[in-house]
């Protein structure tokens, strides 16, 4: 019985403890500094894409009309990259939603600082403390405690906890996909061709008299002055873009997808595990039959 009072008494403490906490600014500092951190890197991600996905679409608008012996024949380098493009869109707009996920993450940082929030915390710990030491807390009163600690410190616990897994396990990843990204970029921005108008044959001269070999010459060279573009390098440039595309998705949906989720389902369990009374946890022995002597 004894042992029971202390636990109780040592839960109690620690959550009025946490719900002092609540006034602890360097807390949300933290967490403000490491959700904008966050955003910038997606809005760089999503940018970076815009101009992989502008880059690509110059390519296919882009022709390349050769016209040997006289017979047309019309290239487009953007169908080499089609596929590409098609992942790139869908990578902008996943940037897109992390950028969101972030914003929502800073706002809801803004709601639970809040000075209203912090003095129902404190002041629902202090209300709800004496009464589980007694084991007499009402189910609405720790229900109301759970709620009030999660939306003052959920948010803060999952930002700081993420980014704390971000560069254990991810920042790595991030920084080598997002610079092959760039120059990924920057290569395919040097390839782009310039702007040309259609080239014709040259006007033949009805007073020159020439051999046919010298106008096929003529023809021939007038037919090949276009825009240089080297389909091969173009291929080997966005030959890893692909895979550099996935694990940058792979990085943004464990930072605001499945590792904010996980803290967030953890702290849940805690909160709800120490704020239920005590009764509740400890397994109810059966009865013990009567001896009849």
């Amino acid at each position: 019985m004894k042992l029971r009072s202390i636990q109780r008494l040592v839960i109690a403490i620690l959550v009025v403890l946490a719900a002092l906490t609540a006034w602890y600014r360097p807390l949300q500092e933290i967490a403000d500094a490491q959700v904008d951190a966050g955003l910038k890197r997606a809005l760089i991600s999503f940018a970076s894409a815009r101009a992989l996905n502008a880059v690509i679409s110059v390519f296919q608008g882009t022709e390349l009309s050769i016209e040997p012996l006289g017979v047309g024949v019309t290239l487009t380098p953007g169908q080499i990259l089609d596929p590409v493009n098609d992942l790139v869109e869908q990578f902008s707009s996943i940037m897109l939603l992390a950028s969101v996920a972030f914003g929502v993450q800073k706002t809801l940082l803004a709601i639970g600082s809040h000075s209203a929030i912090s003095i129902a915390v404190t002041g629902m710990a202090l209300i709800w403390a004496p009464f589980f030491y007694r084991e007499k807390a009402p189910s609405w009163l720790s229900r109301m405690l759970v709620i009030l600690l999660m939306i003052r410190f959920a948010i803060p616990v999952v930002v700081v906890g993420s980014d704390w897994a971000f560069h254990q396990f991810l920042v790595k990843d991030y920084d080598q996909n997002q610079v092959a990204l760039n120059e990924t970029n920057g290569n395919l921005s040097k390839q782009t061709p310039p702007s040309a108008a259609p080239v014709t044959p040259p006007p033949e001269d009805p007073s020159e008299e020439k051999g046919l070999f010298d106008r096929f010459k003529e023809r021939a060279k007038a037919s090949i002055k276009t825009p240089s573009i080297d389909l091969q390098a173009i291929k080997k440039t966005v030959e890893e873009l692909p895979e550099r595309v996935l694990k940058l998705i792979v990085v943004f949906l464990m930072q605001t997808i499945i590792i904010p989720l996980l803290l967030l389902w953890t702290l849940y369990k805690i909160a709800s595990t120490l704020a239920q009374p005590s009764s509740a946890r400890e397994p109810t022995r059966p009865p013990q039959a009567a001896h009849i002597s």
